[in-house]
Formats: C-alpha cells, sequence, structure tokens
C-alpha cells in the first residue's frame, strides 16, 4: 500500500480509565504464559486463538489510566467522510420508546437472547441524553480471549465511550467457547472465551443483537462500527468482511483493529470498509507480518492489505518503525469515504502501545478520530 506516514504530532487526550487487558496468547495450538504491567488493568492475562492457547499470567494490564497522551500526528486521511450516504439512517426504533426495559441498560447487566440454539448475552449504554427523534452511531467492541462484555463495560468499551461525548450507542457481545456460550460474571474476564465463529454462530449472534438495538433505539444505520483487540480484533474484521454497508444485509460502515489476526473464519473483503489498524511489530502472539519471527499465527499487515485492495487503494506495505514513535500510514489512491490507515508500533501484544518516554497510550484517541470522521 502506498501512503503518507506520520509519526507523533502534538498533544491530545485519550481517555482515563483502566487498561484493556493483562498479557495475552493467541496461538492456533500452542500458547504462551503472557504478562502485563503499567496500571490496574481490567483482565488478568489472556490468550485470543481459536485454538487452544496457552493461559496468560499477569494481573496488571499495559497502559494503565490514559490521560493527555500524545496524540499521532497526520489524523485519517486517505477520503475522510463520506462514502456512501452522508444522510443518517433512521433506524425502527426511531421515534419510538425503548422497547428495551431501561432498567437494562448503561448499568453493566448483560441482556439475554437465543440466536439459534444458543442463548447469548450483550452489555448494552446509551447516552445519557439520549432522545428518540436522533440517530445515534452505534459502535460494537469485541472483547479479546479471556474476556467478556463485563471487562468491556467496565473499560469503557476500549475507553471510547468517554471520548464520545454522549453521541453514540455502545454495545458489547459476549463471546463463545467450545460451540458453549461463556457465562462468567467477573469483569475479570473468562478463560478462552472468544470468537471462532464454527458456522457463522458469532456472525449470527451479532446480526440478531444489532437489529435488536436497531429496534429499540434510534441508530443511525449508516454508522454503524466495530472495534477490538487480538481476538476481538478478528471478530470485527469479520464483521466488516461479511456485513459491510451497502451489501445485501450490511451494516458495517468503519472498523478499528488492535494487534489483530484472521481467527473467526476465511473471508475476503470484497466490498469497502474504511479500515484503521495498528500493530506492534514485535508482537509474540499475532504476527505483526509475514517476516515476523517468534510469533504464534496470524498476519496483522495483510488483514490491511486486504481492506485497502477492497477500498481501491494502491497496495504496498505501510512503513514498518525500527525504532522510536509509532508511524501511522494513511493509504493513498483509496475511494472516496474509505480511509485505510494502519499504525506500526515498537511494542509487543497489546492495545495500549506508548511510545518512549510516554506514560499514556496514542491509541484510543487515534482509533476514535478514525471512526467519528463519519
Amino acid at each position: 500500500m502506498a501512503g503518507q506516514s506520520s509519526g507523533t504530532g502534538g498533544s491530545g487526550s485519550s481517555v482515563a480509565g483502566n487498561a484493556s487487558s493483562g498479557g495475552s496468547n493467541a496461538g492456533g495450538s500452542v500458547g504462551t504464559a503472557g504478562s502485563g504491567t503499567g496500571g490496574k488493568g481490567a483482565s488478568g492475562g489472556s490468550s485470543a486463538s481459536g485454538g487452544a492457547g496457552g493461559k496468560g499470567s499477569g494481573g496488571a494490564a499495559s497502559g494503565g489510566a490514559a490521560s493527555g497522551g500524545a496524540a499521532s500526528g497526520g489524523g485519517a486521511n486517505g477520503g475522510a467522510g463520506g462514502g456512501g450516504s452522508t444522510t443518517p439512517g433512521m433506524s425502527a426504533g426511531c421515534g419510538k420508546a425503548p422497547t428495551i426495559a431501561s432498567n437494562m441498560y448503561n448499568n453493566g447487566k448483560p441482556i439475554s437472547m437465543t440466536v439459534g440454539s444458543m442463548q447469548r448475552r450483550y452489555i448494552l449504554s446509551v447516552p445519557t441524553n439520549y432522545v428518540n427523534t436522533k440517530a445515534y452511531k452505534l459502535v460494537i467492541a469485541y472483547h479479546q480471549r479471556d474476556g467478556n462484555d463485563l471487562q468491556m463495560y467496565a473499560n469503557q468499551y476500549y475507553h471510547l465511550q468517554p471520548l464520545s461525548k454522549d453521541s453514540t450507542i455502545f454495545v458489547a457481545p459476549n463471546g463463545q467457547l467450545n460451540n458453549a456460550p461463556c457465562t462468567g460474571m467477573s469483569d475479570k474476564g473468562e478463560g478462552s472465551c472468544g470468537w471462532p465463529n464454527p458456522n457463522d454462530t458469532d456472525m449470527n449472534f451479532a446480526d440478531a443483537m444489532v437489529k435488536a438495538v436497531e429496534e429499540s433505539f434510534c441508530v443511525d444505520t449508516n454508522r454503524i462500527f466495530a472495534t477490538g483487540w487480538s481476538y476481538g480484533g478478528s471478530m470485527s474484521y469479520a464483521t466488516a468482511c461479511a456485513r459491510p454497508l451497502g451489501a445485501t444485509n450490511g451494516y458495517i460502515r468503519a472498523i478499528a483493529v488492535y494487534s489483530g489476526s484472521q481467527l473467526s473464519g476465511q473471508c475476503t473483503p470484497s466490498k469497502p470498509v474504511a479500515y484503521y489498524a495498528s500493530h506492534g511489530t514485535t508482537d509474540q502472539v499475532l504476527c505483526y507480518d509475514s517476516n515476523s519471527s517468534g510469533c504464534q499465527v496470524g498476519n496483522g499487515m495483510q488483514l490491511a492489505q486486504n481492506f485497502a485492495k477492497a477500498n481501491g487503494c494502491t497496495c504496498a506495505a505501510p512503513q514498518k518503525v525500527t525504532s522510536g514513535n509509532h508511524v501511522c500510514t494513511s493509504i493513498m489512491g483509496c475511494m472516496t469515504g474509505y480511509p485505510t490507515e494502519f499504525c506500526s508500533f515498537n511494542g509487543d501484544h497489546t492495545p495500549d502501545p506508548k511510545d518512549p518516554g510516554q506514560g499514556n497510550s496514542w491509541e484510543y484517541q487515534k482509533a476514535w478520530d478514525f471512526l467519528n470522521q463519519f
């Protein structure tokens, strides 16, 4: 992908709060112990693969509270905004009183639903100033392996909720394990819970969940996004690939993937979806690119290249950092409204990368700025 690269720019702000997870592993068949460092984490060690990865260790997550950290210079480029309709799409819930009871959202309480033969659940947060005549953006936050919906609520949906300033509805679906729903009730996560998506069971759950939210609340159907770290990044990629806005049954406008891989099916994107991703060059869990060693599975750069092709971009490899601050490459030649951006950083498998000498992560402000341009 040919593109323009940007290093760290002026100061920005990301959100304070607990980091998403501790150390993590994601092997296809063999896991390695991970460890987290930094501030208080919402989870202990975690894994991020469809296979029988080893369980990570370490209770604290990388990152911790994050405010006033350095923001990435040069915002999301390559065709900002637009792409399809710029008019809000009004869902079935617009102009109506919510059908989901008020004691079932904005409090971290899981909402149950049966999809196929499996009982699934999700957690929902709605703006405090919600009115049913205004269409709100919707963000789906997929947890990493060994995580759960309670953890996503505790860390405010990868810290994006405060950045949204009451403009967005957030939903956190809960994963599965061995063809059974994950049922853990601790915000420390649940061992091996993830997004293997066998026979599209996780995709069907996502469809049903989005439909339920759209029918109860006023959702802008032209601005539905997905985000996630590790296994959650995998499911975000899979959802965007299978459900791109504009395609039959599609609804995903843009996604933000943190250190992801393709672990939730083998879909190859053919329709455009605005794409943001970040990945550490020394990731020991999910590989940065085809030249990586010491990692277990995957190719994070390849995912970006796949969507660059679908988005009509000029294909080449984005800049890979070797030292110093992270570098974000905005891919050139993409269709208007479908930017593709890849951020390379020096670091391991984490959703909370930091530049040298910085105490806070640049990631979440960067991701929110990318999604919020639509």
